[in-house]
This record gives structure tokens, sequence and C-alpha cells, in this order.
């Protein structure tokens, strides 16, 4: 564990969990890449969905690092990566500027896109913003009670890939919600490394996460089974749905799989699984790039 603090900016980049933002990325150029497919993308639009989901995702884990400082999940037993208000690099008052910012900067790019695709932007944002907020913060935190998977599931993958697809053709298909399911898989087997890390402090500090409430070896077998089954779901689109085979250019990337499930599998060390998680991460952005890659093809 680090304790000594930083420089501003480093400072800053820790507290926004820049190897996290993936997550955001992945469901955009998904997203994007059934737009393009559809023959409805429009670059503008596309490129301030990235900036929102990019925003409020960096508000939400500002939101999140001061919200489980403030209920105790993270002590000075934490194996995780640094997170600034435990460590006291930056103020509560400053990390509550930073989400407004955020936020603030997010609902910019949801004025803009309101402006291109209708008021049902507003509720897309709003709603993902409320969910940001109460991750871990306001009286009744659903992270706290093992639902975490499910709203990271559908936030960062249904809601995410439709809504970008949304803003640029003004409507959603069956098959933009298919190929949601993988890209909300792989998001989720990422949070899934994050919880079977802190397994026990979150425990100590009464937070139910799903990791704490099946234990170790079966929050294990979540991983494994989420991580298949977006390789499933990715062939899925293919076999059963009006998909291209190159739908199955994410197996490609495979490979980059067995390292991180071989590191959940047999470890309980924080080094070894933040290492895992930041390999999570990787493979979920490049399995949606290989994914948005086999979606084109049909555009070309």
């Amino acid at each position: 564990m680090q304790s000594q603090r930083p420089g501003a900016v480093r400072t800053w980049l820790f507290a926004i969990r820049v190897p996290t933002l993936t997550a955001a990325v992945a469901p955009v150029a998904v997203g994007t890449a059934l737009a393009l497919r559809d023959r409805a993308f429009e670059p503008m639009t596309a490129l301030a969905a990235l900036l929102g989901a990019l925003l409020i995702q960096a508000g939400a884990n500002l939101a999140n690092d001061l919200s489980d400082f403030r209920r105790g999940a993270d002590t000075d037993q934490r194996v995780g990566p640094p997170r600034v208000t435990q460590l006291g690099w930056v103020s509560e008052r400053a990390v509550m500027l930073g989400v407004a910012v955020s936020f603030g900067l997010a609902t910019v790019m949801g004025l803009y896109l309101t402006y291109v695709a209708g008021w049902p932007v507003i509720a897309i944002g709003l709603a993902s913003m409320f969910a940001a907020l109460t991750y871990t913060g306001g009286p009744w935190p659903f992270g706290y009670r093992s639902l975490g998977e499910l709203f990271v599931f559908l936030f960062f993958g249904v809601v995410a890939v439709a809504g970008t697809y949304y803003v640029q053709a003004g409507t959603v298909t069956r098959e933009v919600f298919a190929a949601s399911i993988p890209v909300g898989l792989t998001v989720c087997a990422i949070l899934v490394v994050n919880n079977v890390r802190d397994i026990e402090t979150d425990r100590v500090a009464g937070k139910r996460t799903l990791a704490v409430l099946l234990g170790r070896g079966r929050t294990r077998a979540m991983y494994v089974s989420m991580m298949l089954g977006a390789y499933l779901a990715s062939a899925g689109l293919w076999l059963v749905g009006d998909f291209p085979v190159w739908t199955l250019l994410p197996w490609l990337s495979a490979p980059l799989a067995f390292r991180p499930a071989e590191a959940v599998l047999r470890n309980v060390d924080g080094p070894t699984l933040n290492r895992a998680l930041r390999a999570t991460a990787r493979l979920h952005l490049v399995f949606a790039l290989l994914l948005s890659t086999g979606i084109v093809t049909t555009a070309l």
C-alpha cells in the first residue's frame, strides 16, 4: 500500500481509477459499431456519448471512494489499489467537488444528446447518475446488498450499449440488446475480481457483496462462468442472430483470459488479484473492440 501522497495529477488519476474506465469505452464502441452496421452512425453524437459515459464513470468511482470510506469499508487493512479519501490524499470536500464536476460535465454532454435524440436521454442520464451515487452511497446502497453485479450488467452493459445506439439511430432493436449481453458479462467479471479480493475486509465492514454472500469458492466459479458466458454469447449472435460469422472475432481474445482466471482461482493476495483486475479490464476492452470489428464488417 502506498502511504506517501503522489503529485496532484497522479492522485486524481488514482481517484478516478483510470484502468477501470475501459468499462465506459467498451459499450460505447459496441453501440457505435451497431449504428455503423445499420447506417445510422453519427460521429459527433458517438463522441458525446463516449465523453458522457467516461464522465459518469469517473464520478461514480469518486462517489464510491468517498462512500466506502465513510461506511468503513476502506481501512488500512485494504489490499486493493489506493483509495484517496481513506489515505487522506484528497479531502472529502474535494472528492465531493470532483463528483459534482464530473456529473456536471456529463450533464452538458447529456443536454447535447437530448437535443439530438430527445427526452429518453434525460431518463437514461438521470438513472445512470442515480445508480452511480447509490451504488455505495445513500440510505440503501445496493452494492452493499449483493446487487452490484446486476446493476453493473444493466448500466455498463445493456443501458450503455442500447443508449449509445439509440442516440444515433433513434430506436433500439433486439439485436442491440443481444449484443449488450457479452459486454455486460465481461464488465461484471471486473467487479467480481474486485469483490473476491476484498471479501474479508468487506465482510468485517458489513458490506454484503455477492462475493461475501456466496463465499470465495462460488464467487470464483461465477467469475469463470461470466467469462465463458461472454464468449458463448458472442457465438450465439452468429448462430441464432442476424450477425455475420465475424462476431466470433472476440474468441481471439481468449488467451488473454487464462492468466486472470488462473489468478482468481488460485490466489487470495492483493497484488496478484490487483493484476488480475487490470487484466480483466483489458480483456473487457479487447473483447468489445473485437466484437465491434466483427459487427462493422456487415457495413463494409
